[in-house]
């Protein structure tokens, strides 16, 4: 049985799952862009920085790092660095692999194998931002890896929990387009329509690892988006 994870804080619309003095994790909702862009959308990092300046009262600029990111119609967790010190040792986590990432996505088709692991040569093309993959590398690419498991079968969906060893730009949405199962929503990469809100079914559901200052082991897990379709896989 799955347990609800927990909310710590809920202004403003950004869930912060795990704050301390040194890294806050939110629970990005899909339309939020983590950095900002040439859309001159106000992103995630400047609403986390009105967060912590209300909340400790703080005179001046807040710090925030930004460590990762996630694509503007995904959602779920994102790790962000309270302070310059902390925003190395968080950057180094994520180069050595020694951060676990899960993500959870509905896709239309069924895979071929309940379980598998995909290794890929990803190429983006910036004109259009998107990824191609390849069986074999060519000029420009670059290996990518991801393992899935068939985790729940919808009446007309499929639920993947995804686990990547390498993070590269669009990673899975190429991948499992890839083997003929486009993410729900996800037009780009061949689904067939797009969701109501322009998100498509991509949640950074879970991460761990263990807690650079602390020396803790950290594990948090973000609360799927409020649809039909996410309600049907808890």
């Amino acid at each position: 049985m799955i347990q609800k994870p927990k909310i710590l804080s809920n202004k403003s619309n950004l869930q912060v799952l795990y704050e301390d003095n040194h890294i806050i994790v939110v629970n990005k909702r899909a339309g939020d862009i983590v950095q900002g862009d040439k859309t001159g959308d106000k992103p995630l990092s400047e609403v986390v920085k009105s967060y912590i300046k209300e909340k400790y009262n703080k005179p001046g600029n807040v710090y925030l790092g930004v460590v990762h990111r996630l694509d503007r119609p995904t959602t779920g967790l994102v790790i962000f660095a309270k302070t310059s010190k902390i925003l190395p040792r968080l950057n180094a986590l994520f180069v050595s692999k020694d951060i676990t990432k899960t993500y959870w996505t509905i896709v239309k088709n069924p895979p071929e194998k309940e379980q598998d692991t995909l290794i890929d040569w990803l190429k983006k093309n910036p004109k259009n931002n998107k990824s191609y993959a390849y069986k074999k590398e060519v000029e420009g690419s670059k290996k990518a890896i991801l393992h899935y498991q068939l985790i729940k079968k919808l009446q007309n969906y499929f639920l993947l929990e995804v686990t990547l060893e390498t993070g590269r730009h669009h990673q899975i949405r190429s991948q499992l387009s890839q083997i003929g199962c486009p993410i729900k929503g996800d037009l780009k990469y061949g689904f067939d329509r797009s969701n109501d809100d322009a998100s498509i079914h991509l949640h950074a559901r879970h991460i761990s690892f263990i807690h650079p200052v602390k020396n803790e082991p950290i594990e948090i897990t973000a609360p799927l988006p409020n649809d039909v379709i996410w309600n049907a896989c808890l």
